[in-house]
């Protein structure tokens, strides 16, 4: 079976996400690296690319010089990821499922609503695959606490409780650290920090794994450290479309938590608790029962968490392994359109751009029921009120 071609836009050297895409995307054999344009400097990005391994004329200088390059060729890529600064990410994702390509997009998707609805609109006439990366929702637990919820096992479900709290931005004297510095900077991110950079990741999560999506929210945002004019700790308390009640807390300044994303699930039937620092372990507790643990890689779990185990129970598997199963669920996906059939259900779980629209919609309802002190909003994109 010959590998799907790929593509990157971003990632380049120095990159905190790109060397994780890369060896997501290569993982298991499925994607060939074949093009890129990998630095906002075109000559360095045409060299570090070349050093990775991409033939001259498809090491690129930048985003539009490859798009060009690429739409005109027989063995043009199958997929691109845009791994760029924020506020790139519309115009180059536009661009490229408007010319026919399949994108893999960081998070946040879009800057604005409005243009998330946009790209919504686009890979739907298109018929493309727009798929944005909330990749903690990779990991084999993660979709076997959904099969669990979606076959009935918590009943139904009454209460979701997320985290994502961290402590490296809690020095008060990395005001001025331009690496810091711009996460807080409205000019430069938006109308959110904490909430748009970790909170949505654990939004996501909490709605991929119950299947049920935000309705309305409350929230309370402070900036702990006073000079930063965006949040760096918020509370947030949601409302589902099927009745479920959320509590989301995001920090940047949980002095000792490390990475911190959790997840806490509670039916009428049970609960469960998964830790992305521990990702090997489930914490199932049946009503009536003691606390169970599943280990990942174990006999008897769903079809979600055995397509996405690669090496035997004991041994860890983390984040690039998660980012792997989300390329592993996009190469199903091409390939079950190129060969005219359905895609195995157990891969179609990649996070889309509907994802990415609720979650800039969650953000500025964040935003807006903070600085009114905690009113209620509703946390829903208009396209889909």
């Amino acid at each position: 079976m010959a590998k799907l071609r790929w593509g990157m836009i971003g990632g380049g050297e120095g990159s905190q996400i790109g060397p994780a895409h890369r060896l997501g995307a290569g993982l298991d054999g499925l994607f060939d690296f074949t093009a890129g344009a990998l630095d906002h400097r075109p000559a360095e990005g045409r060299a570090y690319g070349q050093r990775l391994g991409l033939a001259a004329d498809r090491a690129y200088g930048d985003w539009q010089e490859m798009l060009a390059g690429e739409k005109g060729r027989d063995d043009r890529i199958d997929l691109v990821t845009v791994a760029t600064p924020n506020a790139t990410h519309f115009e180059i994702t536009k661009a490229y499922l408007e010319a026919g390509f399949h994108v893999l997009c960081e998070k946040p998707m879009t800057m604005t609503v409005e243009e998330g609805e946009e790209i919504v609109k686009i890979a739907r006439a298109t018929g493309r695959i727009c798929a944005v990366n909330y990749g903690y929702s990779g990991y084999s637990l993660v979709r076997h606490m959904r099969a669990m919820v979606a076959r009935g096992d918590l009943g139904r479900i009454r209460l979701v409780k997320a985290e994502f709290a961290h402590g490296h931005h809690a020095d008060a004297g990395d005001a001025d650290n331009p690496r810091v510095r711009w996460r807080y900077d409205p000019a430069q991110a938006g109308v959110s920090a904490q909430f748009a950079d970790c909170g949505i990741h654990a939004l996501h999560m909490a709605s991929f794994v119950i299947g049920q999506e935000a309705e309305r929210l409350s929230a309370d945002t402070v900036s702990c450290i006073e000079s930063r004019e965006l949040e760096d700790d918020a509370m947030v308390n949601l409302r589902f479309d099927g009745g479920a009640v959320g509590r989301l807390w995001t920090s940047s300044v949980a002095l000792g938590r490390q990475h911190g994303l959790t997840l806490q699930v509670f039916g009428e039937k049970g609960g469960l608790r998964w830790a992305q620092e521990q990702p090997n372990q489930l914490y199932w507790m049946p009503l009536g029962g003691r606390v169970e643990t599943i280990e990942r890689g174990e006999a008897g779990l769903s079809p979600e968490a055995d397509r996405t185990s690669r090496v035997t129970i004991g041994h860890a598997e983390g984040m690039p392994l998660a980012f792997a199963n989300i390329y592993a669920d996009l190469a199903e996906a091409i390939r079950a359109e190129k060969e005219g059939r359905e895609m195995d259900p157990a891969a179609n779980l990649y996070p889309r751009a509907e994802d990415g629209v609720r979650s800039m919609a969650a953000v500025f309802a964040v935003a807006e029921s903070g600085k009114a002190e905690g009113a209620w909003t509703d946390a829903r994109p208009p396209m889909f009120r």
